[in-house]
């Protein structure tokens, strides 16, 4: 009898971190939470998260756990499309911190301009 391996359930977890701009109150993580819930696609159709897929905020970090293949650059893009719907796009970015997180971190802008 020829045996056939089972591909194990793998839960990835990613992390999205608000924490510099919901302290100073441009961003609402429960907000961004909802937006994804309504947005991310799990078979071609959006609102199809069923229990593949879960959007969960922990305090200022919003939690995404996936039992499905779930691209984390897809999540970026999510990210960046709700910051250019609340007019964000200009003072936030997306920046990777590590393998599971993006952060949410203010550009950095030089004023060297001002020292002349």
């Amino acid at each position: 009898m020829p045996r056939t391996k089972k591909a194990k359930k793998v839960q990835k977890k990613f992390t999205l971190d608000c924490t510099q701009p919901a302290e100073d109150r441009i961003l609402d993580p429960a907000d961004l939470s909802t937006y994804l819930n309504e947005k991310i696609k799990v078979g071609g159709k959006t609102g199809n998260l069923g229990t593949s897929i879960a959007v969960q905020r922990e305090g200022h970090k919003v939690n995404i756990l996936s039992d499905i293949q779930f691209s984390k650059r897809y999540l970026k893009y999510l990210s960046k499309k709700y910051l250019k719907k609340q007019n964000l796009r200009d003072w936030l970015r997306v920046v990777a911190t590590n393998p599971t997180t993006y952060e949410l971190r203010y550009f950095q802008i030089n004023q060297e301009d001002e020292e002349e």
